[in-house]
């Protein structure tokens, strides 16, 4: 009962975002790191739309990944379905939100999974920020006064 209360809260809560927010994209890929809570290792993996991974006991699927066009590295939301083993129903289908992984969480003994970033073209990546002279400015000219 709480996690469709939960689902339903954030899907409002995405609709009310995406209405002020700029227009969502969908990526090709997606970025999102696991963490396995018993052994402390973690793994970040790139999915395609449709593509899923296994790590241990869960089964992850990339559904979808959307970020903002109009600034494609402020945040990423992701569609994701989680499967463990030894459930039968996926733990985890819905939503998951890159700046706020608490938001709406798997919610699992052993794993941690989060959405990192989704992968958008080169064209719409962020314009870089000039390279700094390592040796510092540039000497003013000197003129010859006389």
């Amino acid at each position: 009962m709480k996690r469709a209360a939960r689902s339903l809260w954030l899907a409002a809560l995405l609709a009310a975002t995406q209405a002020h927010a700029d227009e969502m994209v969908s990526a090709e890929a997606g970025v999102l790191r696991w963490l396995d809570k018993l052994t402390g290792q973690t793994e970040d993996v790139e999915l395609g739309r449709g593509e899923s991974a296994t790590w241990g006991r869960l089964s992850i699927q990339m559904d979808d990944c959307r970020y903002p066009k109009g600034n494609p590295a402020s945040d990423a939301i992701a569609h994701l379905t989680i499967r463990d083993s030894e459930v039968e129903a996926p733990v985890f289908s819905g939503w998951m939100v890159a700046s706020s992984p608490a938001l709406s969480a798997l919610d699992h003994p052993r794993y941690d999974v989060w959405v990192l970033s989704c992968v958008y073209p080169e064209s719409e990546a962020p314009p870089e920020a000039p390279p700094e002279d390592p040796e510092g400015a540039e000497e003013p000219a000197q003129t010859n006064e006389g």
